[in-house]
């Protein structure tokens, strides 16, 4: 029987461009993603214009998505690379996508220039994505542990943390409101025994202190992690967090929505939890 997890595995990783210097960095995340997961890399870039600016820009277009290809080809050679270019809305185009991925990656837009929020586009996705979003947000602070924001009820970030930290050769830290009870003990009990040579911590906020705390925690780790349900730390208090410190280096974020499959893998180059 083939379980959604591993329907899921096999899905594509998808990276939306927009044509700025920046989205070449986002593409090299993406493509990292996608030969991890060994999958291919599909590169989307919409421009929604009137028809006659649409064939004006269709060269470009067309020569930013090689630019990509041969971009994550050259970091990556046996990866596989396609790309779509269309004539309508990013932000559609890329939900569209994302009920065929097993990854979608945008880069955050600083519509202010201030370092705070994503633009319209990427807060958008964050609310409509079916699969799972990594924000990109600047280089990656090179040191810290993966944050995951988890409650009581809804602990299904988890196993997306434990793999990014192994990967990463890091640490856990769980932040969590006072109310998570035992649930979320056993949870983080029976992640630890599948991924022993991650260390975890667990941090205890008020509701007062999420957003001070999601700040700090996109300043010091190297990766955010947040499910999108509708309890725990919401979708805007993540897509706003920098607001504080504009213009420093904020790590990614992945967002993951409710229900997503929990994959029952170990990527090459990952060590295998215990157990399995």
């Amino acid at each position: 029987m083939t379980s959604d997890a591993s329907v899921a595995e096999r899905l594509p990783v998808v990276v939306g461009v927009d044509g700025a210097p920046a989205d070449l960095q986002v593409v090299d995340m993406a493509a990292g993603e996608a030969a991890f997961r060994g999958v291919p890399l599909h590169v989307v870039h919409a421009w929604p214009g009137r028809p006659v600016s649409w064939s004006r820009h269709q060269p470009d277009g067309r020569h930013l998505l090689e630019l990509a290809i041969r971009r994550a080809q050259l970091a990556y050679p046996s990866l596989i690379v396609g790309t779509q270019l269309v004539d309508e809305g990013a932000a559609e185009t890329l939900v569209r996508w994302s009920a065929r991925a097993g990854l979608l990656v945008v880069r955050h837009r600083d519509e202010g220039g201030s370092g705070h929020g994503w633009g319209s586009t990427a807060a958008y996705v964050a609310h409509h994505s079916v699969c799972p979003l990594l924000v990109h947000r600047g280089a990656a602070p090179p040191r810290g542990p993966v944050a995951v924001a988890v409650s009581g009820r809804h602990t299904a970030t988890l196993p997306s943390a434990f793999e990014a930290a192994a990967r990463a050769g890091c640490g856990v830290t769980a932040v969590h409101v006072r109310e998570a009870g035992d649930r979320l003990h056993t949870a983080l009990a029976e992640w630890s025994a599948r991924w022993p040579d991650v260390p975890v911590d667990r941090l205890v906020i008020e509701d007062d202190d999420v957003a001070y705390t999601i700040d700090r925690a996109s300043r010091r780790c190297r990766l955010l992690i947040a499910g999108r349900g509708r309890k725990g730390w919401s979708v805007e208090a993540v897509y706003n967090s920098g607001g504080v410190t504009g213009g420093r280096q904020l790590c990614p974020v992945l967002l993951v929505p409710p229900g997503w499959p929990v994959a029952d893998r170990v990527p090459a180059g990952v060590a295998r939890p215990a157990g399995r």
